[in-house]
């Protein structure tokens, strides 16, 4: 469901992997559809790579964001304005999550990614189960 969408530090939105050049990748805007180079020097960051501090352990994005579907209905999030309110939100999507070390910044963001992917029809979480099936039968036989 991730694999291929990413963030890149300076821009807005997320982008999607088109194609890998010499020295950059292409990726095209999620937001706007346009496509332009990535170089290396830019901070990206692979959507299936972020995971969230809890204060046990860190769990990946795709689970946070199947939280978020399963607590809005598979509906994008209403508008949250504080961030308390986000704080309070976050308390009830993932209870452990690190208080310290996870900021309202990065909270607001998420909300934004799951808005965007949400709205893109990207969010496939039934396929998610499938692979990981698959995987323990593998496993088991």
């Amino acid at each position: 469901m991730l694999k291929g969408i990413m963030s890149i530090a300076g821009q807005p939105g997320l982008f999607k992997l088109v194609a890998e050049a010499k020295n950059s990748i292409i990726v095209e805007s999620l937001v706007t559809g346009k496509r332009m180079p990535a170089y290396s020097t830019a901070k990206i960051s692979a959507l299936e790579d972020i995971a969230i501090f809890t204060e046990t352990s860190e769990v990946p994005l795709k689970e946070v964001l199947k939280s978020i579907s399963e607590k809005e209905n598979g509906a994008a999030v209403a508008k949250i304005g504080s961030g308390n309110e986000l704080k309070a939100y976050f308390e009830e999507i993932l209870p452990e999550y690190d208080k310290d070390r996870v900021y309202v910044s990065d909270m607001k963001k998420i909300i934004q990614w799951y808005n965007l992917l949400q709205s893109k029809e990207l969010l496939n979480f039934e396929e998610e189960t499938s692979e990981a099936e698959i995987n323990e039968e593998e496993k088991n036989a």
